[in-house]
């Protein structure tokens, strides 16, 4: 899907004033601390030391270097020693990457028997990053701030976290989403401004006739369809039955001409999101369902019904994920289970990712009914138990919100033989009363981005970066205070775009 290539730069703040002498022992703290990181082996980026800056010049310089290098995600910020605030207001007015507010030391511990006002001057980042803290807040600069020494594992884990929301939030300046056909008719929240949704994230949206489509799949040799047959054999439980029947065959050479098809189409216009609608399929043997599946577990995102919005986000959280346990697939809230426990049971009618799947999946053939009659090839399993969230990009017509509810993924306590489709049974956090009207009242979509890899604090993260307002569903939702969040975020939302 990605290489993880990507860099984080670790940029130190100190200045003149200590000398020759302070300044060679700050850069190598400074770069004792990123090979300390990089050797620890638990992040997604490179993290590149860049010498210690200690003017407003430097701090320019590097600020620019930054937004010009395409590796660069974001940049670690940490004040060794003292490095006065006003010297950064250039550099950070013009720095347009994610940045972290690393408040750190070097040592962990203070040598009582020897500490002295040398070690007093040399390790001040208490009074070095309080102040490079207020210019931060002065300036209104959205940032994440970590606190604590750079050795331990939650400090790592934040970082962890932060990079991956930086990567996420680099695909998504990048990205492209493909569109076959339009949005199925009459729905509201598949719609929205793909202008203001460039703007705000980067992302662009181009849509396509299915005849463009058609043409590639129709192009795809025997041979290749021959060769995709055997990946399946290989990859999933398929029975005997299935195998030796002519019809069903045929209907999994349809999946494996359609997958092979649409990711050429993908690639060659470097798309890594896609959508169509079952409304929308002329020139198509019918409504991609293994194809799909299996272009999600590729890194694809993807939208149903010509959800452009969710698609992309599938795409962004996948890469975020990336390396972590767990999946990511497109998802939709299906019906509930009002029983002894209250749940959710998440499925569509094809589409749903094998990445989440707790084992292999089976391959079947059945029939599909909505929008167009046709036998459609498909991987059928249950989602992985575990905690999870599920998160919906809403266009509120002023502004963009993105709803998180992080939910328990069960074991579902039956066998669901006569369900012909990929599912996912969930309690929603804090229980499906409060968490269903919660997200009723924020506007939440149908669809939306599941994933057991990615974490609600880096979805934060990267809404954050966005400049998006996010709205969370957990155990420490109520119905009262959250209608109140709501409120005050609209007007908070309001003033900030000005008049």
């Amino acid at each position: 899907m990605t290489t993880m290539t990507k860099e984080v730069w670790f940029v130190t703040g100190s200045q003149h004033l200590y000398g020759p002498k302070v300044l060679e022992n700050v850069a190598q703290d400074s770069e004792g601390i990123v090979k300390g990181l990089n050797s620890a082996g638990k992040l997604p980026a490179e993290i590149v030391f860049k010498p210690i800056v200690k003017s407003a010049d430097e701090i320019h310089n590097v600020c620019r270097q930054a937004n010009n290098d395409a590796n660069c995600v974001g940049l670690i910020l940490w004040m060794h020693t003292f490095s006065p605030a006003k010297m950064w207001i250039a550099g950070l007015n013009e720095l347009n990457k994610p940045w972290m507010h690393l408040h750190t030391q070097f040592n962990a511990a203070l040598p009582w028997d020897s500490i002295n006002m040398n070690y007093m001057n040399t390790h001040q980042s208490a009074h070095g990053d309080r102040e490079f803290g207020f210019i931060g807040t002065r300036m209104r600069k959205e940032r994440k701030v970590v606190v604590g020494h750079w050795e331990r594992a939650d400090v790592q884990a934040q970082i962890d976290d932060w990079c991956r929301a930086a990567i996420g939030w680099n695909e998504s300046q990048n990205l492209k989403v493909a569109r076959f056909g339009d949005n199925m008719r009459q729905v509201a929240v598949t719609e929205g401004d793909k202008v203001a949704a460039q703007i705000q994230f980067g992302y662009e949206v181009h849509a396509f006739g299915t005849a463009e489509l058609a043409e590639r799949v129709d192009s795809v040799s025997d041979a290749d369809v021959a060769a995709q047959l055997d990946a399946y054999h290989n990859d999933y439980i398929i029975s005997d039955a299935t195998w030796q029947d002519s019809h069903n065959k045929a209907m999994l050479e349809n999946e494996a001409r359609l997958e092979l098809g649409m990711q050429r189409f993908l690639d060659d216009g470097n798309f890594k999101a896609f959508t169509n609608c079952f409304e929308n399929l002329a020139g198509l043997s019918g409504l991609p369902g293994l194809a799909t599946q299996r272009l999600m577990a590729k890194g694809y995102g993807y939208g149903a019904e010509g959800d452009w919005k969710t698609s992309a986000l599938v795409r962004v959280m996948k890469v975020m994920g990336e390396g972590r346990k767990g999946g990511c697939s497109f998802m939709e809230d299906y019906t509930y289970n009002l029983g002894e426990r209250d749940q959710v049971l998440g499925a569509h009618m094809l589409e749903v990712c094998p990445s989440i799947a707790a084992s292999k999946p089976t391959l079947e053939v059945h029939n599909h009914t909505i929008g167009v009659n046709c036998d459609v090839g498909r991987l059928l399993f249950t989602a992985a138990p575990g905690p999870a969230i599920n998160v919906s990009p809403i266009d509120m017509g002023n502004r963009f919100r993105m709803l998180i509810n992080e939910v328990d993924t069960v074991a579902p306590p039956a066998d669901l033989p006569h369900l012909p489709v990929a599912s996912a049974l969930w309690e929603p956090k804090p229980n499906l009363s409060v968490a269903a009207a919660a997200w009723i009242h924020a506007g939440g979509a149908h669809h939306t981005s599941y994933s057991q890899a990615v974490t609600t604090d880096m979805m934060v993260d990267f809404a954050e970066m966005a400049g998006v307002e996010t709205v969370i569903i957990d155990d420490d939702t109520s119905i009262r205070h959250f209608k109140s969040e709501l409120r005050n975020n609209a007007a908070y939302y309001m003033l900030k775009q000005g008049l």
